[in-house]
């Protein structure tokens, strides 16, 4: 089930952030997360945030500011389940246009949107790790 995010699931929510984080960005130091830990946590009230929960338990959300998606984050056993999708679509159903940052080293989110119908727009470094992203849009083609 898909359901808006309740302040009581900040801590779940930031466990997955974290985790999640680490595991997908192997070439980052998991250093960076956790020393940015603190200020998203802040952040994440000022976000449209929804959650995904079954038997109770939250195993991902997606988080977005206004129609750019900072991220979907799925727990690791449930992950290639579909449940990132189901998220997306939900977040696509709200807005006509989403757009993202993605590392280019990222392989299996990169292949996730463009499957999903987004398109590269530009390439850029990311000032805070010194990675290279790629900008992404999809844009509500009906």
């Amino acid at each position: 089930m898909i359901r808006d995010f309740r302040t009581t699931d900040i801590d779940r929510v930031m466990h997955l952030w974290l985790s999640t984080n680490i595991l997908a960005h192997n070439f980052i130091d998991s250093e960076y997360w956790q020393n940015n830990f603190e200020s998203v946590k802040e952040m994440m009230p000022k976000a449209s945030i929804y959650v995904y929960e079954q038997n109770g338990e939250i195993q991902a959300f997606i988080g977005l500011m206004k129609s750019f998606i900072a991220g979907i984050f799925v727990s690791s056993d449930f992950q290639s389940k579909g449940i990132g999708k189901l998220l997306l679509d939900y977040s696509k159903g709200k807005h006509n246009e989403l757009s993202l940052c993605v590392y280019k080293k990222n392989d299996r989110a990169l292949r996730f949107y463009l499957k999903e119908g987004f398109t590269a727009s530009a390439e850029q470094v990311d000032e805070n790790t010194g990675e290279i992203e790629f900008v992404m849009r999809w844009k509500n083609s009906v």
